[in-house]
């Protein structure tokens, strides 16, 4: 099979990596609009459960990630003075760009092409292929230019800003900042040694009242790292990004298509379907398309009868997913409705936002539910004599 796939991502790379995997013969091409060694982004989250899948694919790649992975079990939430930490958890932070290096170096070893610096605006520019991959992000251009998947995009009400810092946080944080005009929060995680993701978050209300709107890059970074120092220690956030662009304030695009492929045209990764930030499964969603898109093309002979099988089985695995990304971005747009709690009472609430009931029980309640089911946790542990059970709950 001829297979070209537009977007040097980590669905790209993977999809194009297991496909010469299970069958050599395979002509796999990847053409990636930026250059080599320059990917958009600082650092990404993947579960352990992930990890183990990918081995069951590619032992050989799993282990490298995992080797250039920095990893936690605790999650910390920073309020009102405050610290409340939670155990129990087993996630690794991987720098995009390591990730994408080691996906790109295993591909070539097994025979993919890869074009670097080939920007594709609709499939006259490609080569004949018996399938084509779309993989090239939120924005897809090859997804615009042919047309025909019932595209929608919906923005996010709340602005945020993608941004490194060389702090070493050694957990996952949630930090939630007051300001005079309002609450400014980030999601900050370390993916090497000396180098972290910072996400940066608030309404469009408080980022228009401290000027942002205003501001260019660089003034908003200083101000975030001021409005952040003391989590910092000194550190400072950096707006540069690997890839040479420079970062800035966005709405968070949740995409959607009614239909996944058109004739041997189909979409895997952000060009199909993204969820918030804030639940940190983009990634790991990435990686699932390639591994069910390869698997339903080595099970069907039939290009059209595979490209379903996989569109119906990836819509399926996605809807729990998808529904928890967004009770999460709408609980963090709905924030003023739960930062009167008490700051262990924030907390907890906090972790229990997946749930479509948040946003209709009162914030309290939600509270003393999501308390008793930690007691009944801790009881049920004690009884079955799980000592590391309890970690999660002290």
């Amino acid at each position: 099979m001829r297979i070209t796939c537009v977007g040097g991502g980590p669905a790209g790379l993977y999809f194009c990596l297991l496909m010469k995997l299970r069958d050599p013969q395979h002509d796999v091409m990847v053409l990636e609009r930026n250059a080599t060694g320059a990917t958009h982004g600082w650092g990404v989250t993947l579960e352990r459960d992930v990890l183990e899948v990918l081995r069951s694919n590619d032992p050989v790649s799993a282990e490298a990630l995992a080797r250039a992975s920095v990893h936690w079990t605790h999650q910390a939430v920073h309020i009102g003075g405050e610290r409340a930490v939670e155990g129990g958890y087993s996630i690794y932070g991987v720098g995009r760009q390591a990730l994408v290096d080691i996906l790109a170096s295993r591909a070539r070893d097994a025979g993919v092409r890869i074009s670097y610096s080939r920007e594709v605006t609709g499939p006259a520019a490609l080569p004949p292929s018996d399938l084509i991959v779309a993989a090239d992000g939120v924005r897809s251009r090859l997804r615009s230019a042919v047309g025909g998947f019932g595209t929608g995009v919906r923005e996010g009400r709340n602005r945020y800003m993608w941004l490194g810092s060389s702090a070493p946080f050694d957990m996952f944080n949630y930090i939630f900042v007051p300001t005079d005009h309002g609450w400014v929060w980030a999601y900050a995680y370390q993916f090497r040694t000396q180098a972290s993701t910072v996400v940066v978050e608030c309404s469009s209300l408080t980022w228009a009242g401290l000027g942002f709107d205003a501001m260019s890059a660089e003034e908003s970074v200083a101000l975030l790292s001021e409005l952040f120092k003391d989590q910092l220690g000194g550190h400072r956030l950096i707006a540069r990004l690997p890839d040479g662009t420079t970062a800035r304030w966005l709405n968070f695009p949740t995409v959607t298509n009614k239909r996944w492929h058109t004739g041997n045209i189909v979409l895997a990764g952000d060009s199909a379907h993204t969820t918030h930030y804030s639940l940190g499964q983009g990634t790991t969603m990435a990686l699932n398309d390639a591994i069910v898109l390869a698997d339903s093309l080595c099970l069907h002979a039939d290009v059209e009868t595979a490209l379903t099988a996989y569109e119906t089985r990836r819509r399926a695995e996605l809807v729990r997913t998808l529904s928890a990304a967004r009770c999460s971005s709408e609980w963090f747009e709905d924030l003023q409705r739960y930062i009167h709690l008490k700051p262990h009472q924030f907390a907890l609430v906090l972790h229990a936002r997946w749930s479509p009931l948040i946003a209709i029980l009162p914030p309290r309640l939600t509270y003393w539910l999501r308390r008793a089911r930690k007691r009944s946790a801790v009881l049920e542990a004690i009884g079955h004599g799980a000592p590391q059970t309890l970690e999660r709950w002290n």
